[in-house]
């Protein structure tokens, strides 16, 4: 069956040659130009993953970005934006995209995010228990003590990265190309950021794990009744 993306980008010409770029991939791709037929289509098919622009008539990309993310939790979502401004990729990234790209950019390069994606959606074991912190694999859902966490589609691979290596210090690098895919189009800073993101929605629940720095190499999940007193 063929992987679905839906385009969402006004400029007409960028458009077409980004579906054109993605169907020569073997991807099966629609199209909208604005947030209202977007939400349209992901109400009427399922998706894969979606590539939107920031500046859209109406409703932001952003807009339509946390949309998406709550109607539909594994589609992965990549915004392109023509600002290279930090904050509108913090932005971006806390309204749930799993990545983003600055325009212009080289076809090759959003082709090659795609596959990073792609390749984090491997199957694995169904369910993981970290000290009572429940990673469902197959749902994207998350529980410790009955409560419910709700991450991004990132900051869930983060989570699941680290607990499948539990106890293990994972230096940053494997941990970037891991998710992110090829580190030398991505700041290795972001690694932090999203640890720092799962960290805070780990404490809001309290939840039994914590994922613990590894000075000057990287991070590791460990469950809180393992941490010494």
């Amino acid at each position: 069956m063929a992987i679905r993306v839906l385009v969402v980008d006004d400029e007409f010409e960028m458009a077409d040659l980004i579906s054109r770029g993605l169907r020569g991939e073997g991807y099966d791709v629609d199209t909208a130009t604005d947030g209202l037929s977007a939400m349209a289509l992901a109400n009427e098919s399922e998706y894969d993953f979606a590539v939107l622009d920031v500046m859209l008539p109406g409703m932001s990309g952003f807009e339509l970005c946390r949309w998406l993310r709550q109607q539909h939790v594994a589609l992965a979502i990549i915004l392109l934006t023509a600002r290279d401004a930090v904050d509108d990729r913090v932005r971006g990234l806390d309204a749930g995209a799993d990545d983003y790209l600055t325009k212009p950019f080289e076809f090759i390069e959003l082709a090659a995010r795609l596959r990073a994606l792609r390749r984090r959606d491997s199957l694995g074991m169904p369910r993981l228990d970290v000290g009572g912190l429940l990673i469902d694999l197959t749902r994207h859902e998350i529980s410790a003590g009955g409560k419910e966490l709700r991450l991004s589609r990132t900051e869930f691979d983060l989570l699941r990265l680290l607990a499948e290596h539990i106890g293990q210090i994972l230096p940053r690098e494997m941990i970037l190309e891991t998710i992110w895919g090829s580190g030398a189009y991505i700041d290795a800073n972001i690694v932090d950021q999203y640890v720092s993101y799962v960290r805070r929605k780990l404490e809001s629940v309290d939840a039994p794990a914590r994922i613990v720095n590894a000075r000057g190499v990287g991070f590791q999940l460990i469950a809180v009744s393992e941490l010494s007193p």
